[in-house]
């Protein structure tokens, strides 16, 4: 099923310099969240089905990707926030 998107007046499309902003904050919440998800445990290899160390070595990419997709579902909202600080510095600067 797919949703019926209101037409109206498109916004300005984000320029170069946006979505290298947007994509450091994306991965800076990314960051954070897969720190987060680490400090709940996930990640952990179990005691009885273990993958041994192949998958101690591997799992923080896993904990990485994770909290990627977190982010790409909308995340905490915290990448929105860090994004608008770096557009205001970047402007700033200007």
């Amino acid at each position: 099923m797919s949703l019926i998107q209101p037409v109206g007046q498109p916004g300005p499309l984000p320029t170069q310099q946006d979505r290298a902003l947007r994509e450091a904050a994306e991965k800076l919440e990314a960051g954070f969240l897969a720190e987060m998800l680490k400090s709940a445990g996930l990640g952990k290899t179990s005691d009885h089905f273990g993958g041994g160390s192949g998958e101690d070595q591997f799992s923080s990419f896993l904990l990485q990707e994770q909290a990627m997709q977190m982010v790409r579902a909308g995340g905490i909202g915290l990448s929105e926030s860090i994004f608008q600080s770096l557009k205001e510095n970047h402007n700033d600067r200007q």
